[in-house]
C-alpha cells in the first residue's frame, strides 16, 4: 500500500486509489460534480483540482490522478483556491442562476460549492448560452441550460442500467445532453439521474414546484413495490408524503431505486379507504366500525368453530399485521393461514429452500448464473443491476423463459420448464466448472414446480451457496416465517370453505372460489380486494405505521410512520385487536410494543435486523416424492408499473403505463 502526505499528514492507501480517494481518507474535503464512487471515471468537471508533487507545476484532477508512493499533496495552496474559483466561474459563465425557481433548491451540489469554494462575483458579461428542453418522458425534467456536461447521467444510463438511451450530441459549446432522437427514457431505473445530477438540468417532473427541501419531514422507510426492500427516505409534508428517495445501504439498493418504489407514493393519496362500508343487497353502504364488528362476530358465531375464519396477506403488509391477524385465527381455532395469493404451494417447511442465498452483494461475484421463470428487469430491477455487474464481470448467464431485454449478454434456453431436467450441455458445464454457479428460481418457475430441479442443480461450493428464489411480494418472506402457507397453497383454504375470511390487503386472490365466505377485507385502497368484499375495514398503508419487514434474501428490516392514515382508517393491528375483542377472544397484546414482543417470542430472527439465519438446504425431494418441472413457462407481471393497490392508483404511474409499456403519444408537459 502507497504511503503518500496530504497537507502534511502521512497516510496509507489502498493500492490502485485515486488522489481524491486518498485526500477523503485523511478527512480533506475535495468538491466535484462529475465523479461519483459507482460510476467510472470521466474527469470532465475540473472541479477537484489539487496540487501533487512530484508533478508538473499546476494544478491537476484528483479524481483522475493515480495516488503513488511518495506523493505529496496539497488541497489549501492559493494556486489550488484560485483554480478552482476559476472552474467555478466558468461554469457558471452559461448556467441561468435561477435558483429561486429550480426544483433543485436546497440541495443543489452547484449551489452549495459557489459558495464554498467560488469567487464572490462574475467577470462574464456576454450572453449566455441557451438550451432547448428535452423530452425524458413522464417522470424527468429537463431543463437543459443549467446543464454542466458532468455525464454522470450519461455514465449511468451506460453503465449501471445498461440501457444506451442518454448520450452527449455536438461538441464544445454546442455540446447537449439528450435521450436518443429526444423520445422518453424507457427502463426501470431512469429516475436515479435526477439524484445523479448535480444541478437542476435533470429533476423530478411529478414533483415540480410542489415542495422545498426544509419544509419536509424524512422518514426512514422500506420500499415495498417489489421483494428487494429498498431502503428509502419518505418526505413528507403535513399528512401527505411528497416523494420517496433511496437511501444508501449497499448490501441492498446500493444508492437506486425503482421508477415504480420512488413514483407510486402519489397513489398513497388515491382511491383511499377512508371509512367502514358494509355490502347490503348487493351494493356496499357507509357503516360504522360497531356494525362491522357485530356483522363479523354474527357471521362468527353462526359457523363451527373449527376452520371457520382464515387470514389471506397481500403482498404489501408488514409481518406485525400478518402476526395480529395469525394470534386472531388461532384463538378462534383455526390454522387457514395463506400469502401466496395467486395459488402457487411450493413447500416452506425449509425457508432456506425458498430464499434468496447468495445476498443481493454475493451474486455480483457469481461466475455463471441460471435464471428460471423470472422477468429480472420487471420482478426485481435492483437485482437486474447485480447481475449486470457479474456479467460484466465475466459471468455466463442462461434463462429458462420468454425472450425478454436484457442488459448484458444471456442465453435463452426456450420456454419449458421441463429444460432443467435436460440442459444443455454447455450449461451444465458451465454450472459444473464455476467457482461460483447460482441459480435464480422466479415466481413463473416456482408455478411449475421448477424448485425441485433446482435444487438437484450444482451450485453450492464451500462457503458459497447459489440457489437463489426470487420472490416478487415484499410480505412473502415474513409471511412464510410466519407461517402463511398451507400445503396445497390457497386451494386448501377454498376446500375448507371458512365462513369468515379476513383478506389483509390481498388483491391478487380469485375472489369468485369464496361465495360463501364472509369476506373482511383489512386494507388501504379501493382496489380489486375491496371490490369483492362483503365487509371493508379502512387501514393504514405502509407510509402510515410501523413495520417489520423481510426482502427476498430473509434481511429483516424495519420502516417507521411517516404520516397518518386519512379519515377513519386505523393501523391494522388496531382494527385486528378491536376484533378480537367483538369475537370473545384474547390474542395477548394491547400495544404495538406488546404486539412485536410477542411476535419476536415466537419467531425470534424478526427481532434482529440484517439476514435470518434458515440454516442449510434441503436435499431435493427429500421426505416426498420430487416434483418434476412441466409447462411452458409465462410471467406473472404483464406491466411493470401496475403490480399492486397503490401503483394501480397512482397518476404518475398510469402515464408510466400508457407511454412506456403500451406505446400511447402522452403531451409533454411544461
Amino acid at each position: 500500500m502507497p504511503k503518500v502526505t496530504v497537507d502534511g499528514q502521512e497516510i496509507e492507501v489502498p493500492n490502485g486509489a485515486t488522489v481524491l480517494q486518498a485526500c477523503e481518507l485523511a478527512g480533506k474535503e475535495i468538491p466535484r460534480f462529475c465523479y461519483h464512487e459507482r460510476l467510472s471515471i470521466a474527469g470532465n468537471c475540473r472541479m477537484c483540482l489539487v496540487e501533487v508533487k512530484p508533478g508538473p507545476p499546476k494544478p491537476q484532477a484528483s479524481c483522475a490522478l493515480p495516488a503513488t508512493e511518495g506523493q505529496e499533496i496539497r488541497t489549501d495552496t492559493p494556486m489550488v483556491k484560485s483554480a478552482r474559483e476559476g472552474v467555478m466561474e466558468f461554469l457558471l459563465i452559461n448556467h441561468p442562476l435561477d435558483c429561486p425557481i429550480c426544483d433543485q433548491g436546497g440541495e443543489c451540489d452547484l449551489q452549495d460549492q459557489s459558495v464554498a469554494y467560488g469567487r464572490g462575483g462574475s467577470r462574464y458579461h456576454e450572453n449566455k448560452r441557451a438550451v432547448t428542453e428535452k423530452y425524458m418522458g413522464p417522470l424527468i425534467k429537463t431543463v437543459m441550460t443549467r446543464c454542466i456536461h458532468c455525464t454522470r447521467c450519461v455514465r449511468f444510463s451506460e453503465e449501471i442500467a445498461g440501457v444506451d438511451e442518454i448520450g452527449a450530441l455536438y461538441r464544445g459549446e454546442d455540446m447537449q445532453i439528450t435521450t436518443y432522437l429526444e423520445q422518453a427514457a424507457e427502463h426501470e431505473l431512469s429516475a436515479n439521474v435526477i439524484d445523479l445530477c448535480p444541478v437542476g438540468a435533470l429533476t423530478s417532473r411529478p414533483y415540480a414546484f410542489e415542495a422545498r427541501p426544509w419544509e419536509l419531514k424524512k422518514t426512514l422507510s422500506i420500499d415495498v413495490s417489489d421483494a428487494v426492500g429498498a431502503n428509502i427516505r419518505l418526505d413528507s409534508r403535513g399528512r401527505e408524503v411528497m416523494r420517496a428517495l433511496p437511501r444508501i445501504n449497499d448490501d441492498v439498493n446500493e444508492e437506486w431505486l425503482s421508477d415504480k418504489g420512488r413514483y407510486m407514493v402519489d397513489g398513497l393519496t388515491r382511491k383511499r379507504l377512508d371509512r367502514v362500508w358494509i355490502r347490503r343487497k348487493g351494493k356496499l353502504q357507509p357503516a360504522s366500525w360497531e356494525e362491522a364488528f357485530k356483522a363479523i362476530a354474527k357471521a362468527q358465531k353462526s359457523s363451527g368453530p373449527q376452520g371457520s375464519i382464515a387470514a389471506i396477506a397481500g403482498d404489501l403488509v408488514d409481518c406485525e399485521t400478518m402476526f395480529a391477524a395469525k394470534r386472531l385465527v388461532n384463538a378462534l381455532g383455526s390454522t387457514l393461514l395463506e400469502g401466496r395469493q395467486t395459488g402457487m404451494s411450493y413447500p416452506a417447511t425449509n425457508l432456506a429452500a425458498v430464499n434468496f442465498n447468495s445476498t443481493f452483494a454475493g451474486i455480483e461475484t457469481a461466475d455463471a448464473i441460471l435464471i428460471v421463470g423470472s422477468h429480472v428487469r420487471w420482478e426485481a430491477p435492483l437485482v437486474n443491476v447485480r447481475l449486470r455487474k457479474a456479467a460484466k464481470a465475466g459471468a455466463k448467464v442462461f434463462v429458462v423463459g420468454p425472450h425478454w431485454d436484457t442488459t448484458y449478454p444471456a442465453e435463452f434456453l426456450g420456454d419449458d420448464a421441463a429444460v432443467l431436467h435436460d440442459l444443455p450441455g454447455h450449461v451444465t458445464e458451465a454450472l459444473a466448472k464455476a467457482r461460483r454457479p447460482a441459480v435464480i428460481v422466479g415466481g413463473a418457475g416456482l408455478a411449475k414446480g421448477a424448485l425441485d430441479a433446482a435444487l438437484a442443480l450444482p451450485v453450492q461450493r464451500e462457503g458459497w451457496n447459489g440457489f437463489n428464489v426470487l420472490h416478487m411480494a415484499a410480505s412473502r418472506m415474513g409471511g412464510l416465517m410466519l407461517g402463511y402457507a398451507q400445503k396445497g397453497g390457497i386451494k386448501d383454504i377454498v376446500d375448507a370453505a371458512p365462513k369468515l375470511v379476513l383478506a389483509l390487503g390481498a388483491d391478487e386472490v380469485d375472489w369468485s372460489a369464496f361465495a360463501g365466505s364472509l369476506k373482511v377485507y383489512i386494507g388501504h385502497h379501493g382496489d380489486k380486494g375491496a371490490h369483492a368484499a362483503d365487509i371493508i375495514l379502512p387501514a393504514a398503508a405502509y407510509s402510515e405505521k410501523d413495520g417489520t419487514y423481510v426482502n427476498t434474501e430473509g434481511r429483516v428490516q424495519f420502516a417507521e410512520k411517516a404520516v397518518f392514515a386519512p379519515g377513519d382508517a386505523r393501523e391494522d393491528w388496531t382494527i385486528l385487536r378491536a376484533l378480537a375483542d367483538a369475537l370473545g377472544v384474547s390474542v395477548g397484546f394491547d400495544s404495538f410494543a406488546e404486539l412485536q414482543a410477542a411476535m419476536i417470542a415466537e419467531v425470534p430472527a424478526l427481532g434482529e435486523e440484517g439476514l435470518a439465519n434458515y440454516g442449510a438446504l434441503p436435499k431435493p425431494g427429500k421426505g416426498r416424492a420430487p416434483k418434476r418441472a412441466t409447462g411452458r413457462i409465462a410471467y406473472p407481471i404483464k406491466d411493470f408499473y401496475l403490480t399492486n393497490a397503490i401503483a394501480r392508483a397512482s397518476v404518475v404511474m398510469q402515464e408510466c403505463s400508457a407511454e412506456l409499456v403500451h406505446g400511447q403519444v402522452l403531451e409533454a408537459a411544461e
